[in-house]
C-alpha cells in the first residue's frame, strides 16, 4: 500500500484511529469505574482477574492474527476485531455477576488484541519506516486522547448513571468505524501456495494460557509452590518445547523463531516486557490508591489522572514527529525510561493530592517519550513481509509482561495488606469496639477490609445510619484501613519502580538502525546503507 497516494493514505489512517480510538475509549472508560463496578458485583476476590482474563484473550488474538494478516491482508481482521469487541462490550453491559462480567470481558480481549495488532501493523503497510515514527506518534496519541477522556467520563458516568451503559455508550462508534474500514481499506489478495500452521497455533496458545494462570492463580488461589501451579507451569513449558519443535519444520511458522535471532527485536520485546511487567502492575493500583486512600469519588478520580493523559498525547505526538525528523530513536527511550522510574519512585511516597498529580505527570511525560521506540525498532530491523508477525510479537511480550505483572504485583499487595490490616486493627491505637453494642460493633467490622473503601456511598450511608457514639469510632476505623492500604500501595510502586530500573538498563544494548526511507526488502535496505555487510546478514544486529 505504500504506492497509495498521500490523501488516501491520510483517509485511510483516519479509519485506523476511529477503530483503535472505539477499542481504547471502551478499555480506558472503566478504568477510574472498575473498582466500584466490582464491588457492585461483590467480586472484589476475582478484581484481578477482570484485567487478566482481558489481557490473556488479548494476548492469544494478537499473536495468532500477526502471521494470518501477513497471509490474508490486514482488512478482513480489523473487521472481525472490531465486531467481536462490540459483542463483547453489548455482553459485558448485561452482566448480573462477576462471572459473566469476566467471560464477556474475555469476548472484548480478543477484539483488542486482533484490532492492536491490525492496526500498528497498517501503519507499517502504509509508510517506511522513517515516516512511521510520526504516524505511531499520533496512533499512540490517539490511544493516549482516550485516556483523558476515558477514565473522567467512566467516573463521572458510574457516579450518575447505571454502570451498564459505560460498555454501551460508544457502540455506535464502533458502528462507524466499521463502516469506514470496509469502505476505504484497501483488500490485498491471498498469496498462492501458502498454509495456516494450525499445530504450532494450538501449541503456542497451550503454552501461553497455562503460563500465564499460573501466574494470576499463584499465591491467591493456591501456594506459589502446590502441585496446581507447578503442573500449570510444567505443561507451558511442554508445550513450548513442542510450539519450537513444530515452529522449526512448519512452512509457514505462526511465529518464526528466526526473528529472534535479531537482536533488536529480541532485546526490544524484553524491553516491552519488562516495562509493561512494572507500567500495568503498578499502574492499575492508581485507582485503588485515588478512590481508596485519597477518598475520591470515580468522577474526581478521572481528573487526578488526566494531567498524565495529556501528557502522553502531547509527547507522543512530538516524540514521533523528532523521530521523523532525526532517524533516530534510541535516545528518546534513553530519556523516556529515566523519567518514567522518577514518577513512579514519587508514588512510593505521594501521602497528598498534589504531589500524587506530580508523580502522574512526570511519570506521563516518560511514557510519551519512550512508548513509541520500541514497536518502531522492531518493524525497522524486519523485512516488510514479516511486519504483522513481529508487530504481534511486540504485542505478545507486552501483553505478557502486563498479565504477569499484574499477578505478580497482586501477590505482593495481597501479602503486604493481609500484614499491614492486622497491624492497623490491632495496634495499641486502634479503635476499641467494646465500648459500642456488639451487634453494632460487628456491623462495623464488616467494613474491615479495603472493598469498601471503593464504594464511597456505601461508606458515607452507613455512617450517616450509625449511633452518635460508634461513629467515631468507624470513622477510626475506616481511617486505619486507609492507611493499611496506602502502606501496601507504596510497597507495590515501590516493586514496579525496580523493574523499570532493570528496563532503563536493558536500552543501552538496543542497537540502533538507521529507519530506512521504504517498504522494500531489510535486507536489502540495509545492503544499500551497509555495501559491506553479506546479504541475508543485514539487519541480525547482534
Amino acid at each position: 500500500m505504500e504506492h497509495l497516494t498521500l490523501k488516501r493514505k491520510v483517509t485511510i489512517m483516519i479509519a485506523i484511529m476511529a477503530a483503535m480510538f472505539f477499542a481504547a475509549i471502551n478499555q480506558t472508560i472503566t478504568s477510574t469505574a472498575m473498582p466500584r463496578i466490582i464491588a457492585i458485583l461483590d467480586g472484589m476476590d476475582y478484581y484481578t482477574w477482570t484485567i487478566n482474563i482481558y489481557l490473556l484473550t488479548s494476548t492469544i488474538a494478537t499473536i495468532l492474527v500477526g502471521k494470518l494478516s501477513d497471509m490474508f491482508g490486514r482488512k478482513p481482521f480489523i473487521l472481525i476485531g472490531i465486531l467481536f469487541f462490540m459483542v463483547g462490550a453489548f455482553l459485558t453491559g448485561t452482566s448480573s455477576d462477576v462471572y459473566q462480567f469476566i467471560i464477556y470481558r474475555g469476548i472484548q480481549g480478543i477484539g483488542a488484541g486482533i484490532i492492536q495488532s491490525t492496526a500498528f501493523t497498517a501503519v507499517g503497510d502504509l509508510f517506511p519506516p522513517r515516516e512511521r515514527g510520526k504516524w505511531m506518534g499520533l496512533m499512540t496519541a490517539v490511544f493516549g486522547f482516550s485516556s483523558v477522556l476515558g477514565p473522567t467520563l467512566g467516573g463521572y458516568l458510574v457516579d450518575h448513571i447505571d454502570w451498564h451503559w459505560l460498555f454501551w455508550i460508544f457502540l455506535p462508534l464502533g458502528v462507524v468505524a466499521f463502516i469506514m474500514i470496509l469502505m476505504l481499506f484497501p483488500k490485498v489478495d491471498r498469496k498462492r501456495g501458502q498454509s495456516i500452521d494450525y499445530w504450532g497455533s494450538l501449541f503456542l496458545t497451550l503454552s501461553i494460557v497455562p503460563l500465564l494462570l499460573a501466574f494470576s492463580w499463584a499465591g491467591t488461589e493456591h501456594p506459589w509452590g502446590s502441585w496446581q501451579i507447578l503442573s500449570l507451569i510444567g505443561g507451558s513449558v511442554v508445550a513450548g518445547f513442542i510450539f519450537i519443535l513444530i515452529e522449526k519444520y512448519v512452512k509457514e511458522p505462526i511465529l518464526p523463531l528466526h526473528l529472534f535471532k535479531n537482536s533488536v527485536v529480541t532485546i526490544s520485546n524484553i524491553i516491552g516486557f519488562i516495562m509493561n511487567f512494572g507500567l500495568m502492575g503498578a499502574m492499575i493500583y492508581i485507582s485503588f490508591y485515588v478512590q481508596g486512600v485519597l477518598a475520591i469519588s470515580p468522577t474526581y478520580a478521572g481528573y487526578v489522572t488526566l494531567p498524565m493523559s495529556i501528557c502522553m498525547v502531547v509527547m507522543s505526538a512530538i516524540t514521533g514527529q523528532l523521530i521523523a525528523k532525526t532517524g533516530k530513536y534510541k535516545r528518546f527511550a534513553l530519556i523516556g525510561m529515566p523519567v518514567m522510574i522518577v514518577g513512579m519512585a514519587i508514588m512510593i511516597f505521594m501521602d497528598n493530592i498534589g504531589l500524587t498529580i506530580l508523580s502522574l505527570v512526570i511519570f506521563g511525560l516518560g511514557l510519551g517519550l519512550g512508548m513509541p521506540v520500541f514497536s518502531l525498532a522492531t518493524q525497522n530491523a524486519v523485512s516488510h513481509k514479516e511486519l504483522g508477525v513481529v508487530t504481534a510479537s511486540t504485542q505478545l511480550f507486552r501483553n505478557l509482561g502486563g498479565t504477569i505483572g499484574i499477578a505478580v504485583m497482586g501477590t505482593v499487595m495481597s501479602n503486604s495488606l493481609t500484614k499491614n490490616l492486622k497491624e492497623a486493627l490491632q495496634s495499641p491505637s486502634a479503635p476499641d469496639f467494646s465500648k459500642v453494642d456488639p451487634q453494632v460493633a460487628q456491623n462495623m467490622l464488616s467494613f474491615a477490609n479495603p472493598q469498601t473503601l471503593m464504594n464511597k456511598p456505601l461508606v458515607e450511608k452507613t455512617e450517616a445510619s450509625l449511633p452518635a457514639d460508634a461513629k467515631a469510632l468507624f470513622v477510626q476505623m475506616i481511617d486505619s484501613i486507609r492507611d493499611a492500604l496506602g502502606n501496601t500501595l507504596s510497597t507495590v510502586f515501590l516493586t514496579g519502580t525496580l523493574v523499570l530500573v532493570v528496563a532503563l538498563l536493558l536500552v543501552f544494548f538496543l542497537k540502533e538502525l538507521p529507519l530506512r526511507s521504504s517498504n522494500q526488502p531489510a535486507d536489502a535496505a540495509a545492503h544499500e546503507a551497509n555495501p559491506g555487510v553479506k546479504e541475508g546478514k543485514a539487519l541480525t544486529a547482534e
